[in-house]
C-alpha cells in the first residue's frame, strides 16, 4: 500500500484520482536538482554528460506568427534581427526553416496569415507519422502514450520490427540526437492501452526502484469467455515460466513469483463477460494465466486456453495508468475508453 501523499496540483486533463488522501508522504523533489548540468565551460555543450544524464541542449528556435501574405526569404529578412540576407539562405538551405513544423527551403515559399515561422539552430527533421499509438502526455521526464493492439513495446536488438520504443525514440531525437528514452514496464503486443517510457536513465531507476509506492492504479478491462458468476474476486498465485517460455501458476506455494490479480464483474451473459481487473502485482502475462486459472480466458488468447470465436484482438486493455510524476510529485491519471470490439458480445 502506498504511503506517500502526492502533491494534487495541475492535474492532467484525466480524472483526479480523489481515492488517496488518507495517504502521507513527503512530496517527491525535483529528480534533476542533482545532476550535473550538461554543459561544460564557458557554457559549451557536453556531448558525454547528454548522454549519461539525459538532459541534452534543446535545439531551441525562434517563431514569428505570419501577419500578412509574404515570401518566406523576404519575411526572415524583415523580421530576424542579427542575420543579414545571405545568412538566411544559408539557414534555409541547410533546413533550418520550418512553417507550420514542415521544414521549408524555397526562398519564395508563399507564407498566409497566420501560420508560424520558426528559425532553429540546427537542420529540423520533419515529424514522422507514429503508427499505432499515440502521444497522451509529455514532459522533461517522460512520455505517456496509448498504444494499439498488434505494436510491440520492446523488441530485440536483432528483431527490425516497428516498435513503440523505436518509434518514441526517433520522436525525442528530433529535439536533440543524443535524447534517449528508457522502459518503465510493458504491454503484450495483443494488449492496447495507456503506458509510459521515461526520458533519463536516472528517472528510469528512480520509478523503478519504487513502483510500488509511485505508481496508485493499473486497471485493465478484460473480455472473457463464459458467464463469470462472482461479482468480484481476488486470485492468488506463484507464477513460473515453462522452457515452452509460456507463464502457469505452480502448484506449490513460494514457488516461482508472488502473483496477485483483483477483478469485478462489469456485464456478463451466456457466453462472454466483462471484467475490470487491478493488478496488485505486475507479472509477465499474469492476468492472461489468472483468467485461465478461474476457467474464463481472455477471448482471443489462444496460448492461454481460448477457444471463444476471436474479436480480431486479444481481449485485454490497459485502461487506467495513474502515478505521481518523479519530478513535481503531482499524482497524474490517465485512463482509456473501453475498445468497442469488446462491448460488441453484450448489444446482441
Amino acid at each position: 500500500m502506498n504511503n506517500r501523499k502526492p502533491n494534487r496540483k495541475n492535474h492532467t486533463k484525466s480524472t483526479p484520482n480523489t481515492g488517496n488522501s488518507r495517504r502521507s508522504h513527503k512530496p517527491a523533489g525535483k529528480s534533476g536538482s542533482h545532476r550535473p548540468d550538461a554543459r561544460g565551460k564557458a557554457g559549451v555543450f557536453d556531448k558525454t554528460a547528454a548522454r549519461e544524464h539525459g538532459k541534452p541542449e534543446k535545439n531551441v528556435a525562434k517563431t514569428y506568427i505570419v501577419q500578412e501574405p509574404a515570401e518566406l526569404l523576404n519575411f526572415l529578412v524583415e523580421h530576424v534581427s542579427g542575420m543579414g540576407r545571405n545568412s538566411i539562405k544559408s539557414a534555409l538551405a541547410r533546413g533550418q526553416v520550418s512553417v507550420n513544423g514542415i521544414p521549408r527551403t524555397v526562398y519564395n515559399f508563399p507564407l498566409e496569415q497566420g501560420q508560424t515561422v520558426a528559425l532553429s539552430k540546427e537542420k529540423i527533421t520533419p515529424e514522422v507519422p507514429l503508427t499505432g499509438l499515440r502521444i497522451l502526455h509529455e514532459d522533461e521526464a517522460i512520455i505517456v502514450i496509448h498504444k494499439d493492439a498488434g505494436l510491440l513495446s520492446v523488441a530485440s536488438a536483432q528483431e527490425q520490427e516497428v516498435t513503440a520504443y523505436r518509434q518514441l525514440t526517433a520522436h525525442v531525437r528530433r529535439e536533440h540526437p543524443y535524447n534517449r528514452i528508457f522502459v518503465l514496464h510493458r504491454l503484450d503486443r495483443d494488449t492496447s492501452g495507456v503506458m509510459m517510457f521515461a526520458k533519463s536513465e536516472a528517472i528510469q531507476q528512480e520509478m523503478q526502484q519504487a513502483w510500488k509506492e509511485v505508481v496508485y492504479e493499473r486497471t485493465y478491462i478484460a473480455l472473457v469467455e463464459g458467464q463469470v458468476k462472482k461479482a468480484a474476486g481476488t486470485i492468488t498465485s506463484w507464477l513460473k515460466e515453462s522452457k515452452t517460455l509460456k507463464m502457469y501458476s505452480s502448484p506449490y506455494p513460494n514457488d516461482g513469483q508472488h502473483a496477485v490479480t483483483h477483478y469485478k464483474l462489469l456485464q456478463a451473459n451466456r457466453h462472454f463477460s466483462l471484467l475490470e481487473v487491478r493488478l496488485e502485482t505486475g507479472r509477465k502475462n499474469q492476468i492472461r494465466v489468472h483468467m485461465e486459472d478461474i476457467g474464463h480466458p481472455i477471448v482471443g488468447d489462444k496460448k492461454y486456453g481460448s477457444k471463444a470465436k476471436s474479436i480480431g484482438r486479444l481481449g485485454l486493455h490497459a485502461r487506467v495508468l495513474s502515478f505521481i510524476h518523479p519530478v513535481t510529485g503531482v499524482l497524474l491519471r490517465f485512463e482509456s475508453d473501453i475498445p468497442k470490439t469488446f462491448l460488441n458480445p453484450f448489444r446482441e
